[in-house]
């Protein structure tokens, strides 16, 4: 079998794609900004937006006055595209071209958000590796939340199989590591009107 290679599939994406034209475009990631309500997660924390891309989160967070960003995507046309847009403020941001299966941090988070990263991991390999790195790379007290398909949601994104997951199937994955806090699940409406069902669950370190 032909090898998949991850990382030139997501260059041409962002290389062919307008911002509006990607399935998971949000003007507003209302849900994940309401995870830092919730949390009432201070504006000194160190935060990581696994596969980040250029989507908003950031320009919101560092609208709300956050000071220790980063953001993490496989593509680095991507993040060229997001800085770009950021302007003089993308460089309070530090940027990290990475696999997020293979991720190897250089310091520890206290809030490690994914939205729709996760999910394209699918072989048993790349989905303990990222827990490992997330558990060992999460502050004693950090929150980790992960947003994925659900198992109502699409079977593909872009052209790729990921891997669904419901309430259930995501606790009992991360349970090694991680403790649940809670889940909810949201409909995305993508730019061409299509409803994509997700599931959002947050997690802390097991005691």
């Amino acid at each position: 079998m032909e090898h998949f290679d991850r990382k030139k599939h997501w260059e041409k994406i962002y290389q062919t794609k307008e911002l509006k034209e990607v399935s998971w475009f949000q003007p507003t990631p209302e849900t994940s900004l309401d995870f830092f309500k919730q949390f009432n997660v201070p504006i000194t924390a160190k935060i990581i937006d696994v596969g980040g891309g250029d989507s908003f989160l950031v320009d919101h967070l560092l609208e709300l006055g956050y000071k220790d960003l980063s953001v993490l995507d496989i593509s680095e046309t991507a993040i060229e595209r997001a800085k770009l847009r950021l302007g003089d403020k993308a460089n309070k941001v530090k940027w990290i071209i990475a696999d997020a299966a293979t991720f190897k941090p250089t310091e520890k988070y206290d809030f490690w958000h994914d939205r729709a990263a996760f999910h394209f991991l699918t072989e048993e390999t790349e989905i303990s590796n990222y827990l490992e790195t997330a558990q060992q790379n999460i502050n004693h007290n950090g929150v980790l939340v992960i947003g994925t398909f659900s198992d109502r949601g699409p079977t593909k994104c872009s052209g790729i199989e990921i891997k669904q997951y419901s309430e259930s199937s995501m606790t009992d994955r991360l349970k090694k590591y991680f403790d649940k806090i809670k889940c909810i699940t949201i409909d995305h409406q993508t730019p061409s009107g299509t409803i994509q069902n997700f599931v959002f669950c947050s997690f802390k370190k097991n005691s």
